[in-house]
C-alpha cells in the first residue's frame, strides 16, 4: 500500500464509521497525464450517489487540510459495483454462497482461473464449486495462492 493510500485510509475511516459505510479499496493511479484517487465504498444496504457525494465532500475537505498529494489529482468516490473485489478475509466470509471469480498465482489442478460458488472459507483455504460442462467439481484453493478475487455476475 502506498503512503498516499495509507494517509487517505486514515483520514477516511472516521467518515465511514459515522456514515455506517465500509471502505472496500483505495487506488492511487496515474492514467495518461492525470492522477486519480479512487475510493470504493459499500454497506450492507448498498450505496447510492448521495453516499458517494457526502464521502467525496468530507474527504475532500480533510485532504485539503492535510494536503498529502503534492500535485493535481481527481478524487472519485464510488461503489465497487456488482463485481466488487474481494480483498479482506471478511469479504470472503460475506461472499460464501455467492458466485466468485478467483485467479491464483500458480496452477491448481492445472488451472489458474476459477469461477463458481464459494462454499467455504476458513482463513486457510477457499472451497469453490465449479461447473465443468454438465458436472460439478469442488476445488480447494489455499488462501495464500489467491492473486485476485471478485464477485462474479451470472448472466442467464
Amino acid at each position: 500500500m502506498s503512503k498516499v493510500t495509507e494517509v487517505v485510509e486514515e483520514l477516511a475511516e472516521p467518515i465511514f464509521q459515522e456514515l455506517g459505510l465500509e471502505l472496500v479499496e483505495i487506488e492511487y493511479v496515474k492514467e495518461g497525464k492525470s492522477w486519480f484517487l479512487r475510493v470504493y465504498i459499500d454497506s450492507d444496504k448498498g450505496v447510492d450517489i448521495e453516499d458517494c457525494g457526502v464521502v467525496s465532500e468530507r474527504l475532500s475537505e480533510k485532504l485539503d487540510e492535510i494536503d498529502p498529494i503534492p500535485h493535481n489529482y481527481f478524487l472519485e468516490v464510488s461503489s465497487p459495483g456488482a463485481e466488487r473485489p474481494l480483498k479482506k478475509e471478511k469479504d470472503f466470509e460475506k461472499a460464501i454462497g455467492k458466485n466468485v471469480f478467483i485467479k491464483t498465482y500458480e496452477p491448481i489442478d492445472g488451472e489458474k482461473s476459477f469461477e463458481g460458488t464459494l462454499l467455504e472459507f476458513n482463513g486457510q483455504y477457499l472451497k469453490i464449486e465449479v461447473k465443468i460442462k454438465t458436472r460439478k467439481k469442488t476445488v480447494e484453493i489455499p488462501y495464500e495462492k489467491v492473486a485476485n478475487a471478485r464477485l462474479a455476475v451470472i448472466f442467464s
